[in-house]
């Protein structure tokens, strides 16, 4: 299955520098000359120059003449320029789905906590979803429903996404210890780990559901 770049969306679905020049305009509300876009954006200014007069003729890019410059920024208000920014807030929405989709979950972990590449933000197309997930101590490992439920979820990661869920489950009689771990990755979840859903395993940790 192919995977998505929640890192760069719009350059992901809108191929070559278009891409590139639309998702410059989408991150800043500021007008930009044409040299600066074209820095911004990875392309030549020739190139920023050949599809800035389209852009504008589709009425999702405005310009203004500023002699010797030309300034140009996203009419954000046009209904295509809406698509385009959810699209650049593509990660945003999927830690939304996942919040969701763990809602759901029965039985429910106590807590999944999502660290890692995604965690970071610096995902590209080949990273997997890193997450712990913490199991009730009433539930067993084995338990059928249990791992029906995970791997039902994972799956539905997988379509939604495009990316595979590598999961970490620990019990909760073991979580105490296993938080308190010098362990390089104990350590990297304590520190860039997100929680989806439950209580955060550690103080100050980001609750994305803030």
């Amino acid at each position: 299955m192919s995977t998505m770049d929640f890192a760069r969306p719009v350059a992901a679905l809108i191929p070559d520098a278009q891409g590139r020049v639309l998702a410059t305009l989408a991150a800043t509300t500021r007008e930009l000359n044409l040299r600066t876009l074209a820095e911004l954006s990875g392309v030549s200014v020739a190139h920023a120059a050949r599809i800035v007069p389209r852009l504008v003729e589709l009425g999702v890019v405005e310009r203004r003449d500023v002699p010797p410059a030309v300034l140009v920024r996203l009419v954000r208000e046009h209904l295509a320029s809406r698509a385009l920014l959810a699209l650049a807030d593509l990660r945003h929405a999927f830690l939304e789905e996942l919040r969701e989709s763990l809602r759901r979950l029965e039985p429910a972990p106590l807590s999944v906590t999502l660290f890692g590449s995604f965690a970071r933000g610096d995902d590209d197309a080949d990273s997997d979803v890193d997450v712990v997930v913490v199991r009730p101590s009433t539930v067993e490992e084995d338990d059928p429903a249990w791992s029906e439920a995970m791997a039902g979820w994972e799956g539905y990661v997988r379509r939604i996404s495009g990316n595979a869920v590598n999961r970490i489950e620990v019990s909760a009689d073991e979580l105490p210890k296993l938080v308190k771990s010098r362990r390089p990755l104990w350590q990297a979840i304590r520190q860039e780990g997100v929680a989806l859903s439950g209580t955060p395993l550690v103080a100050g940790m980001v609750d994305t559901r803030a």
